[in-house]
């Protein structure tokens, strides 16, 4: 008696082999013949009056990613990231900042350290001939001061570049606001002084007692007093901060220092402005003064290219954006101490150098003789 059992795995095996046979046309998943599968970084849209394994393969939008095969929607990147060209995978975002490896940035570090050389080097120079009647007339203190003023100065712009952590948010724009404060003091100072020392020569004058230093030394300390009291109140209220902006750009994180409080910034250059305008007022009134070595000229271009600046640096401010904001005010650091720094020495430096002749009592009382007799004509 043949076995059944026989027959039936004998059939159950043809049977499976004919079916590896055709499973190919039957057994695979049905493709469409009218749309081609969407690659990573699209994603599949249906099309009106089409079937619906007929699509249309869109590419993700900015800011998106698919990082799969025939994906129905895209994904967006976190804030700090960004897609990568193939728009498969999220990149961290780079920060932009006007940074020491930028050239822009190494530029403006390498002019700040070599122009605080020059008022080193001119300080030197007046201390040398300080017993000259140049030097002398130029009021020697208040030289001296103003030089060792204008050093931090150009040093100070060196805070506005690298990255802008908490510390040097909070401390650069202080720096700037006290140490040119105490420079445009120092030339206020200056002029209100080559005033009183003219007015003091008047027969029966009581201006004479003005004249000393002790003065010129009140003057400097209220205008740096109130600036130090504007910007405390400024840290005690509303102090700047680092701040990191993912709109302008949004392929970059632009790392930055917020102010704070803005009036407070506009009121600390205000207040600069204050000063350079009085300063510019009175040594243009006294631009004229009879007297041999009369600095009020140099004040008036010293304090009208100060004001150029710094006007003209506002639309500019106000117009960019990122590390190039931040240059902008570097250059206009940088500009109006080399404003200052060549009206109000670079011609003494000349006579000191080139024309000694003329740095002599012989050649100030020739030269005063002169202008009594054209006088009298």
């Amino acid at each position: 008696m043949v076995n059944s059992s026989n027959y039936v795995s004998q059939d159950f095996n043809l049977l499976q082999s004919l079916g590896d046979k055709l499973q190919t046309p039957y057994q695979m998943v049905p493709s469409s013949d009218c749309s081609d599968r969407c690659i990573m970084g699209f994603r599949k849209v249906a099309l009106q009056g089409k079937p619906t394994c007929c699509y249309a393969c869109v590419p993700c939008l900015q800011g998106e990613i698919s990082n799969q095969t025939d994906s129905l929607n895209c994904f967006r990147c976190p804030w700090d990231q960004w897609p990568n060209p193939e728009k498969c995978k999220c990149l961290l975002k780079p920060t932009e900042y006007l940074s020491y490896e930028d050239i822009l940035g190494a530029s403006l570090a390498a002019i700040s350290i070599m122009s605080s050389i020059f008022p080193a080097l001119i300080l030197g120079l007046f201390f040398s001939r300080r017993n000259t009647p140049l030097v002398k007339a130029s009021n020697y203190s208040l030289s001296c001061l103003l030089l060792i003023s204008l050093s931090p100065c150009f040093f100070c712009s060196l805070g506005f570049i690298g990255y802008p952590d908490h510390d040097k948010c909070l401390l650069r724009q202080v720096s700037f606001g006290l140490v040119f404060t105490l420079c445009v003091a120092c030339i206020l100072a200056k002029t209100v002084m080559v005033v009183f020392a003219f007015m003091a020569t008047r027969p029966g004058s009581r201006l004479r007692k003005w004249t000393n230093l002790r003065v010129s030394y009140s003057i400097i300390s209220i205008c740096v007093l109130l600036q130090l009291l504007l910007c405390i109140t400024w840290i005690s209220m509303a102090p700047p901060f680092p701040q990191y902006d993912a709109e302008d750009k949004p392929e970059l994180i632009i790392a930055d220092c917020n102010n704070g409080s803005p009036i407070a910034f506009w009121a600390m250059l205000g207040y600069l402005f204050l000063l350079a305008t009085i300063s510019f007022i009175v040594a243009f009134l006294a631009r004229k003064l009879p007297d041999s070595f009369n600095e009020a000229q140099f004040i008036t271009f010293s304090m009208l290219a100060f004001l150029c600046v710094w006007i003209s640096f506002i639309p500019a401010y106000l117009s960019t954006q990122g590390k190039y904001t931040v240059a902008m005010e570097v250059f206009a650091i940088l500009a109006s101490s080399w404003a200052l720094l060549i009206c109000m020495f670079f011609p003494k430096c000349f006579i000191l150098l080139f024309r000694p002749e003329m740095n002599s009592k012989d050649y100030l009382m020739m030269r005063n003789k002169n202008k009594e007799t054209t006088s009298r004509f």
